[in-house]
């Protein structure tokens, strides 16, 4: 019917009525919040290009998480920042490596919490890619191993989730039948299926201290002009055992992330990234934007183009503003 019968503004009156009518919910068990540890005691140390994050010792990142938990975020995920690196990036691997006792120290604290572990060798090599370097090139095969030995150790340590970052061919199949040849068939694998070659990622490697010596991750991160391909690569992590697949980042890419939903049925997760969230924090220091108002804006865009579980550093901040809107 047309005017003036049909006025939609009926349903926009008041905040009940607009709750009422609301097509997308964002809630709390819907995010999970970025962590980053390093070696040392009572070790907090500011991310000047990510206002807020803090590359944290073991016994602050159990305080930081008991925070979280009250706050309502039940699930982290892990990045390392190692005390050595080398070329094969063995601290990512090693028994006491630096992910390896924050996972322990975080299930005895912890018990409910959802301790998922970034798995790539970039923060942990002395060249900073995700692979390990022959003739000047990032050999694929060679890498397969050292990432399956990650992933078995974090999950060894208790990490119920492990995340292959890197988007090395294979390396979800691989990391897949380490896990379950080392009895550990119960550990969710999170994929980054289509991980794109970005440049919001910048902030992220001062976090992590993980940028590349030299060239580039274009070679095997994903062209930013391409969308089909990143359903080749969901439907083949699918293939080698993912049980969640995941778009990066996510607000240039919502597209891509709308169409992997309507592909597949599997949970599907989101990273919004370091740069997305620096931009928003850059402009709201200056009073251009307001903060709480335009990340949620972003957080609801994400879930409305079907992400069921987004990655965001605005995790706690979101969790309060949703209990006190």
């Amino acid at each position: 019917m047309s005017f003036p019968v049909t006025r939609m503004r009926r349903l926009r009156q008041s905040p009940v009525l607009r709750d009422l009518a609301a097509e997308t919910v964002l809630a709390t068990d819907d995010l999970m919040m970025p962590l980053f540890v390093r070696h040392g005691k009572g070790v907090r140390r500011e991310i000047p290009s990510m206002p807020g994050n803090a590359q944290v010792s073991v016994d602050v990142l159990v305080e930081e998480c008991q925070g979280l938990v009250a706050a309502g975020v039940r699930s982290v995920i892990l990045f390392g920042i190692p005390a050595r690196k080398d070329g094969v990036g063995s601290e990512g691997y090693a028994e006491d490596g630096i992910i390896q006792q924050a996972v322990r120290a975080l299930r005895a604290a912890l018990p409910d919490l959802l301790v998922c572990t970034d798995v790539c060798l970039c923060e942990y090599t002395d060249h900073g890619h995700c692979g390990v370097i022959r003739d000047g090139q990032v050999h694929n095969d060679a890498t397969l191993e050292l990432l399956a030995r990650m992933a078995v150790s974090h999950a060894q340590a208790g990490a119920q989730m492990v995340a292959p970052s890197d988007m090395m061919d294979g390396r979800v199949g691989a990391v897949r039948t380490a896990l379950d040849a080392a009895g550990l068939s119960d550990t969710v694998l999170m994929a980054y299926s289509a991980k794109y070659a970005s440049s919001f990622y910048g902030p992220f490697r001062d976090a992590a201290e993980s940028p590349p010596q030299f060239g580039d991750r274009r070679g095997y991160q994903m062209d930013p002009r391409n969308a089909r391909e990143a359903l080749r690569e969901v439907e083949l992590d699918l293939a080698e055992g993912a049980d969640i697949v995941m778009v990066k980042p996510a607000l240039p890419y919502l597209d891509i992330i709308h169409a992997v939903r309507q592909h597949v049925s599997v949970p599907l997760a989101a990273y919004n990234v370091s740069g997305e969230f620096a931009m928003v924090k850059a402009a709201a220091a200056r009073g251009w934007l307001d903060e709480k108002r335009t990340a949620l804006e972003i957080l609801y865009g994400i879930r409305r183009a079907g992400a069921d579980l987004i990655l965001t550093y605005w995790a706690k901040d979101a969790a309060l503003w949703l209990r006190n809107p």
